[in-house]
C-alpha cells in the first residue's frame, strides 16, 4: 500500500517537473521590425508559435531617422528587445556600436521600391526613367518614406533625374506613418515606399516598381541584441524566418526571401 502511494507520488512529481521544465523554456521573444518586414512578420509570427512554445511580441519602428518611434530612438531611450529587423546598413551600425551581437546577423529578404496612387486615380507611367521623371514632375504632391527608401530617393534619385529643386517644393518626407496611408486619404497624389509597405494599405492602387536603372534593392536583416533576455529562443525564431517554410509567406508580402546560412551554424 505504502509502495503504491510512493510510486504515485513519484509519478506526480515527475509530471509536475516536466511541466515546470516546459514553462522554463517557453519565452516571450521581443522583436522590433521596420516597416518593410512588418506585414510579413505579422503573418509569420503565428506560424512560428504553432510549432514552438515561445511567443513573439512585435513592436514597430523605422530603420533610421529621428522620429520618436524609430528603432534608433527607441533603443536610445532604453527600450529592450531580443531581435532587431531592419535595413542591413542600419543593422551594421548597431553591430559596430556593440548593441547587436556581431555573429548574429541574418539577411532575411531583399526589398525594392514601388509607387502608388489613391484608389481609382489616374495611374501614371513609371515604366522607364524618362516616364518616372515626368510622373514626378506632373504630380502636384509626392510622399516618400523617412526611412531607407526615402533617403535614397531624395538623396540620389531626384538629383540624378535633375529634379531635386522641383521635388523640394512638391515632395514630402513622411514620418511615423505609412506613405500608402497618406496617399489613401488624398494628402499626396503619388507615393513611394518599399513594395511590401505599400501593398497591404487599403485605399490605394499599387502601380509598380520604379525602373531598374534607378532601383535600389535593400537587404533587410535581423540581429540579436547584446543584452537580449532570450538569445536562444531568438536564434530559434530567426532560423524559422530564414527557412524554406517561411519563404512562400515572405514572397506573398512583396519581398524576396534569401534563406541564408545561419551565422551560428557556420564552421
Amino acid at each position: 500500500m505504502k509502495t503504491t502511494f510512493f510510486i504515485r507520488k513519484l509519478i506526480l512529481g515527475s509530471i509536475v517537473a516536466l511541466c515546470l521544465e516546459g514553462a522554463v523554456f517557453a519565452a516571450d521573444i521581443e522583436v522590433i521590425t521596420s516597416g518593410a518586414f512588418a506585414e510579413a512578420l505579422k503573418v509569420l509570427a503565428p506560424e512560428y508559435e504553432k510549432q514552438s512554445s515561445n511567443k513573439v511580441i512585435i513592436s514597430f519602428g523605422s530603420s533610421m531617422g529621428g522620429a520618436p518611434d524609430s528603432i534608433p530612438s527607441r533603443l536610445s531611450k532604453g527600450e529592450k528587445f531580443d531581435v532587431l529587423i531592419l535595413a542591413s546598413p542600419a543593422l551594421e551600425g548597431f553591430i559596430k556600436s556593440g548593441a547587436v551581437q556581431s555573429r548574429s546577423r541574418v539577411d532575411l529578404v531583399a526589398s525594392v521600391i514601388g509607387a502608388a496612387v489613391r484608389a481609382g486615380a489616374p495611374r501614371p507611367d513609371i515604366s522607364s526613367v524618362a516616364a518616372l521623371k515626368q510622373a514626378l514632375l506632373n504630380a502636384k504632391s509626392v510622399a516618400y518614406s523617412a526611412s531607407a527608401s526615402g533617403t535614397y530617393l531624395s538623396g540620389e534619385v531626384f538629383p540624378k533625374l535633375g529634379i531635386a529643386e522641383q521635388m523640394s517644393k512638391t515632395a514630402k518626407k513622411i514620418y511615423s506613418e505609412r506613405v500608402g496611408t497618406v496617399v489613401a486619404r488624398g494628402d499626396a497624389e503619388l507615393g513611394f515606399q518599399q513594395v511590401s509597405e505599400l501593398i497591404p494599405i487599403p485605399g490605394i492602387d499599387f502601380i509598380g516598381e520604379i525602373p531598374a536603372e534607378v532601383q535600389q534593392t535593400v537587404i533587410f536583416s535581423a540581429g540579436i541584441t547584446s543584452d537580449a533576455m532570450n538569445p536562444d529562443p531568438a536564434k530559434d525564431l530567426l532560423a524559422f524566418l530564414a527557412s524554406s517554410q517561411a519563404a512562400p509567406l515572405i514572397q506573398k508580402a512583396g519581398l524576396k526571401p534569401l534563406q541564408p546560412v545561419l551565422p551560428w551554424a557556420k564552421n
